[in-house]
């Protein structure tokens, strides 16, 4: 046996988790990094009427695929879910790399969503699979670094690829590097092997992805169908043998409120990311490489934030006061962003943008951990894409309201007419973040787990 593979388990899974974080790094930069290769794709496959495809098709993909993922786990064991989806997102790579026309490419982004909708569950659960809560939370802290890196450096990438070597090179690139982290992950990841009997929820699944395009879409009819198909998913669930969302888990306090929160955090961090960026280019005046490099102190801040609050948890075991101070952040950040203008100083708006960067950071993963805390391993799976789940439900409804809010409130292009409608978008925030923090508050006193 090569001296490797007869490493301490702890190196065996530090390399694991290094193949599993470069691919969901990957992932993550590839929800961005087409932003700036966009018109380049649109001028050599035309497609002008569909573009914004390449983009919606990848998230929805990944949204509907994550929940089956999760459960496919709980049943078949982690380590094969994991490497078919990074098989099926380089498979999918590759095809956007070498698609001919605008149909082809989106098809492929199809098939790229599906696989990184499992690697982010996946990667959630083999974590807490493979630590427990303490230890778990610096690998958690790096999960979420993952995030905030591959959001930062995704548009960067894509300009600089797409001018470099062409647009079809940032596709291209993640063909090696998968490749990589697939070999890594199926040499050195460790998992306990399990098969059940026990008949799979089709149902369930079809129903709830039906659900899941309706409200990502988030049209008015869309909309009322996945709300509809979200109720159908549910009466479904009390009754299937192998439930995709096993809903005796809401009976958990802990978990209930962690999903809670999670859901709050979606609807005000990750929904509100394309109005901060709108404010600096109108209110501001920021060209739009200019905003990229205002934002990069917030981004900056959501990494630090969620590296500490990993290392402080793997040390104390105290975890309920990140969210509490993540909501208590953002509650201040975002009444502090509302009364912004077209006058406010460009270092007090940075500011401003700091708090809220760190609140979003302390938030990030601890509420996956805190939800997978007290639940059998073989729930795991089915607790992560239900965090996952709730977290991007949440980002979808932030997305919808402050659409609404800011097309009601606007007026005219002047700077000050944008000003006065993006105030009631971070003004609509604060219901959120008020029941994020009620939520923070009722979460369970106690100290996350030395061992499993």
């Amino acid at each position: 046996m090569s001296t490797t593979l007869g490493a301490p388990p702890r190196a065996r899974n530090t390399l694991a988790l290094a193949g599993l974080f470069a691919a969901v790094f990957l992932a993550m930069l590839d929800a961005q990094v087409v932003a700036t290769a966009l018109p380049r794709m649109v001028g050599e496959l035309g497609g002008a009427t569909s573009f914004a495809w390449v983009t919606t098709s990848y998230l929805l993909a990944g949204s509907v695929s994550a929940p089956v993922y999760g459960k496919l786990g709980d049943l078949f064991g982690r380590k094969r879910v994991v490497l078919v989806a990074i098989a099926l997102f380089v498979l999918g790579s590759l095809a956007c790399a070498l698609a001919p026309t605008m149909p082809l490419l989106i098809a492929a982004r199809v098939l790229q969503g599906i696989g990184s909708g499992g690697l982010f569950v996946a990667v959630a659960a083999i974590i807490g699979e493979l630590f427990p809560g303490r230890e778990g939370a610096r690998y958690f802290a790096w999960f979420s670094i993952c995030f905030a890196g591959s959001s930062l450096a995704g548009p960067v990438v894509g300009g600089v690829l797409t001018d470099l070597a062409g647009w079809r090179s940032i596709f291209g690139l993640n063909v090696p590097i998968g490749l990589v982290a697939f070999g890594v992950v199926a040499r050195f990841l460790r998992l306990e092997r399990r098969r059940t009997a026990a008949p799979f929820d089709f149902a369930g699944i079809v129903v709830l992805s039906g659900a899941i395009v309706g409200l990502t879409l988030a049209t008015p009819l869309s909309a009322s169908i996945g709300a509809v198909l979200l109720v159908a998913f549910l009466l479904i669930e009390r009754r299937a043998a192998e439930p995709v969302v096993p809903l005796r888990l809401f009976r958990s306090r802990m978990f209930s409120l962690s999903v809670l929160a999670s859901a709050a955090a979606g609807f005000v961090f990750l929904g509100s990311v394309n109005y901060l960026a709108l404010f600096l280019q109108t209110a501001g005046g920021a060209g739009p490489s200019e905003a990229g490099l205002l934002l990069l102190p917030m981004t900056l801040a959501v990494a630090a934030s969620s590296m500490v609050a990993g290392r402080i948890i793997a040390r104390t075991g105290a975890y309920r006061w990140a969210p509490i101070l993540s909501m208590t952040l953002g509650l201040a950040a975002a009444l502090a962003m509302s009364t912004m203008d077209e006058t406010t100083p460009l270092p007090l708006v940075v500011t401003y943008l700091v708090v809220f960067g760190a609140a979003a950071g302390l938030n990030m993963q601890v509420l996956s951990m805190a939800a997978q805390q007290n639940v059998a391993r073989t729930d795991l799976g089915a607790v992560s894409a239900t965090v996952g789940f709730l977290r991007s439900l949440g980002t979808t409804a932030g997305l919808t309201v402050f659409g609404a809010v800011f097309t009601n409130a606007f007026t005219d292009d002047s700077p000050a007419g944008y000003s006065s409608a993006l105030g009631g978008v971070f003004l609509v925030m604060l219901p959120a973040l008020a029941v994020g923090l009620a939520a923070s508050l009722f979460l369970p006193r106690v100290s996350l787990r030395r061992n499993h």
